[in-house]
């Protein structure tokens, strides 16, 4: 019998290789979704599936500056042809490496021009969270396509 550190002896040292085996013949047995598409996906510095959502999301705006390892996108300013006189710049943060409600946060600017130039007004309501909510759900759906894919 081997005697491994201090007070560990060579039978301890085979029951924690029984109790490892066997939690570890479980999880082979039976995979699960997350083994196949974990919701911590971070090749980047950020969650993978928000990341890619968030871009999605905002693909017809002007991009500013992006950093995928700080999980930060900010745009340029964005005039919709249907309000000239309106354009909105959008940050969203990706906060964690987790597909989690709190790990996207949105801020907006809106402004209008004005006879003295663009003025800063107040974003309307439900914008922010409705692109929270746009971005949350089609990372799911793309997490969802990389199970079932």
């Amino acid at each position: 019998m081997v005697s491994v550190g201090r007070g560990v002896t060579g039978a301890a040292m085979v029951a924690l290789a029984l109790l490892g085996g066997c939690s570890h013949g479980r999880a082979s047995k039976k995979p699960r979704a997350e083994a196949m598409a974990p919701a911590r996906l971070a090749t980047i510095g950020v969650n993978s599936y928000l990341w890619q959502a968030s871009l999605d999301t905002i693909a017809f705006m002007p991009l500013a500056s992006v950093d995928s390892n700080g999980g930060v996108i900010v745009t340029d300013w964005y005039v919709s042809p249907a309000t000239p006189n309106e354009r909105i710049k959008v940050t969203i943060a990706i906060l964690d490496t987790v597909l989690r409600a709190d790990a996207v946060r949105v801020s907006a600017n809106r402004q209008q021009l004005g006879s003295g130039g663009w003025t800063e007004v107040a974003v309307r309501a439900g914008t922010v969270q409705k692109l929270e909510e746009t971005i949350l759900g089609h990372a799911r759906d793309l997490r969802q396509a990389a199970i079932t894919g």
